[in-house]
């Protein structure tokens, strides 16, 4: 089976190292996405377990067309009741780029018609199209004279764990906030903290992945559960091998944030990914804290916006590059940072740099090395 996992721009590499891991083959990076093949355990099991990617789609059919007709002759080949019964409801997601086309909607209404006629003419009835809670999501792909014709396995987005009932302004995207931590190479052998921790997402995934905990394991559903072949035994049976292979982390895991309130819904949020006891919580001014044990990886997600309230950003930042300077010796530090300008009020030179997205927002993750002694002050 080919699948196709998405991804946020600048986490191809980290979710292609990820499916490797799980199981998957011939992996292959794309832009926003990882191609790789696999059977259904592979397809469950990604789903399940993995951090880093938004939705999985399993290819069903993929063909070449001249015309913009040969869309509803191809289509119309496919065997839909493999898939899909006249009883229950289904919806097409175009992704089209091609000059057959001159809009994206009308090859989804076509590719629509032709599931509906599909049954219509095997069994006089037609399934009905529903955008908003539908059974089968079908993916349309058109790349110039290319269809792909996949479907959606996840159903709604992977990012969606299910442990987030509460957050702040501006929250930062669970698939980033494992991305940023695999980008940092943190593989839980050192302790971490986020002393900027708002809805408390980053320490909440870190602990996810120290203690072994699938991703997915607080998620209620998956699109997979709706398909007419789902397995319901063989996905008890990941979940049951992947909840036996979870262990209490053994390293310090620290949560802080100037904010009781930000602190306060980050616990619950904890408690729902059921990882508040390997969390240290403490409400913290980040500019009167120092490091809290060696050879600490510290991951901010500075304010911006709504969460800047009266405050700007060069001084929150120029805040940050004085107090690693001198109190966090030994430190690496990654920042996600969505202000490009305020990022030489740290005044100091990044070692690395890593262009992401939260959303719709371009950031830069900067690593900075924070050396013991005078080089500790290394600025550029």
């Amino acid at each position: 089976m080919k699948i196709i996992g998405k991804t946020l721009y600048g986490l191809e590499k980290v979710l292609a190292e990820e499916l490797a891991s799980l199981g998957a083959s011939n992996v292959k990076a794309l832009n926003r996405a990882v191609a790789f093949t696999g059977d259904m355990r592979t397809l469950y099991r990604v789903n399940y377990c993995c951090r880093t990617a938004l939705s999985f789609l399993a290819e069903i059919s993929d063909f070449r067309i001249k015309t913009a007709r040969d869309l509803y002759s191809e289509a119309s080949k496919i065997r839909w009741d493999d898939f899909l019964s006249e009883k229950k409801t289904f919806s097409v997601v175009p992704v089209v780029n091609s000059p057959l086309f001159d809009h994206t909607h009308y090859p989804a209404l076509v590719l629509k018609d032709a599931v509906a006629d599909y049954f219509r003419k095997k069994n006089g009835i037609r399934p009905s199209v529903n955008t908003g809670d539908p059974d089968l999501v079908i993916n349309l792909h058109i790349s110039h004279d290319q269809v792909t014709v996949s479907l959606d396995s996840s159903g709604l987005p992977l990012f969606r764990r299910g442990y987030r009932a509460e957050q702040i302004a501006a929250p930062i995207n669970e698939v980033l906030a494992a991305g940023i931590l695999k980008i940092a190479g943190w593989n839980a052998a050192s302790p971490l903290a986020d002393l900027m921790c708002g809805s408390g997402t980053i320490p909440i995934e870190a602990a996810m992945i120290a203690a072994g905990i699938p991703a997915g394991r607080t998620r209620s559903s998956y699109g997979f559960q709706r398909w007419r072949d789902y397995d319901e035994n063989l996905f008890s049976d990941i979940k049951l091998t992947e909840e036996k292979a979870a262990t209490e982390p053994g390293i310090s895991i620290y949560a802080g944030d100037i904010s009781a309130e930000a602190l306060r819904i980050a616990r619950a949020n904890a408690s729902r990914a059921g990882v508040e006891s390997y969390i240290r919580f403490e409400e913290a001014d980040f500019a009167k804290s120092s490091t809290p044990e060696p050879g600490l990886t510290l991951v901010l997600n500075p304010p911006y916006g709504e969460r800047l309230r009266d405050e700007n950003s060069s001084a929150v930042y120029s805040m940050i590059g004085t107090t690693l300077k001198h109190r966090y010796p030994g430190c690496s530090a990654w920042i996600i940072a969505a202000d490009r300008a305020a990022v030489n009020s740290l005044g100091l030179r990044p070692s690395s740099k890593h262009v992401l997205f939260n959303g719709s927002i371009e950031c830069r993750l900067l690593n900075y090395k924070m050396f013991e002694g005078p080089a500790r002050q290394r600025s550029g």
